[in-house]
């Protein structure tokens, strides 16, 4: 009787608790998948066809890769469009209020997390204990394995067969606010001791560095130098934070713009090569049989 009582009054308690939004979650179309909105913000396990959106979202919002999606293109506010391939555990952070645009070529897998302002404010007092603060965009194709395993967990719940425990979301929702701030804000504390992996700072300088010089020769002592670490520790760091090692990066930021230029242009395959950085149109069909398993004339056949 006596835990019977106290399980109502518990019930009661967290009934009367304000409830974020559900609005919050309207980014994503009600079609894409089931979502829970809770106490402090929502997540939502999104499968979404091949396709685009623009929106500028009242709340802060992450998602992140459950599968690897080749040809992700996006842009934040007035930023130039970038393609790449987004691996599984890629995290894109938009700050509210802030337009983002992106477009993708298959299916896309991931689990979105909401938290509107008030939110993460709160959080933000807990976790800094006063102050200002900002969430900062995260850089494009960055793998975050922590945001990863919270992702995995909330896919599990969302996607399960009995009805999700709220209280466990709404859990998983708060570390992820958290780890949000300590990471991708103006105040995050790892921001330059990421275990294993690159500054949010390095990582965009020597991401911008990539997609403005591919089409040259680069050294890998050139863009370790970019972050201040050595060769062998910038190769480590690079992969633990991209998810891949520099010179796959860099390939396919080339077979990229190749396979945009091969769509758009009646260029010769050979200039193709050329203005995207391979050295010779050989070149370019090798690396694009091994990474796009498709040839030039294959691709160019498709548009």
């Amino acid at each position: 009787m006596q835990h019977n009582v106290r399980a109502i009054v518990r019930e009661r308690v967290i009934s009367e608790r304000p409830r974020a939004d559900p609005v919050i979650l309207d980014v994503i179309p009600k079609d894409a998948g089931p979502r829970v909105t809770t106490f402090t913000g929502g997540a939502v396990h999104s499968v979404r066809p091949a396709g685009s959106q623009t929106f500028v979202a009242e709340s802060h919002c992450a998602a992140v890769m459950l599968a690897p999606l080749a040809n992700f293109t996006s842009a934040f506010g007035s930023d130039r469009l970038v393609t790449f391939d987004a691996p599984v555990g890629m995290i894109v952070v938009s700050p509210a209020r802030v337009d983002s645009k992106s477009s993708w070529t298959a299916t896309r897998e991931n689990i979105v997390v909401a938290l509107p302002p008030e939110s993460m404010e709160q959080l933000a007092g807990h976790e800094f204990g006063g102050g200002s603060w900002e969430l900062q965009p995260s850089p494009f194709g960055i793998v975050d394995r922590k945001a990863l395993q919270l992702a995995q967990m909330l896919k599990a719940e969302l996607t399960s067969a009995e009805p999700p425990n709220e209280l466990l979301v709404d859990s998983l929702v708060t570390i992820f606010g958290v780890h949000l701030l300590r990471n991708y804000s103006s105040r995050a504390r790892t921001i330059v001791r990421r275990k294993g992996g690159l500054s949010n700072e390095a990582a965009r300088r020597v991401q911008e560095y990539l997609r403005e010089n591919f089409a040259r020769k680069l050294s890998v002592n050139e863009l370790a130098a970019l972050c201040g670490l050595s060769a062998g520790h910038f190769i480590q760091a690079f992969t633990k934070t991209f998810g891949e090692p520099p010179h796959k990066f860099l390939v396919n930021i080339r077979l990229n713009f190749a396979e945009k230029l091969l769509i758009e242009t009646d260029m010769t395959i050979a200039e193709v090569a050329y203005l995207s950085g391979f050295s010779s149109q050989s070149h370019l069909t090798s690396a694009m049989r091994k990474y796009k398993q498709a040839t030039p004339a294959l691709i160019r056949m498709r548009s």
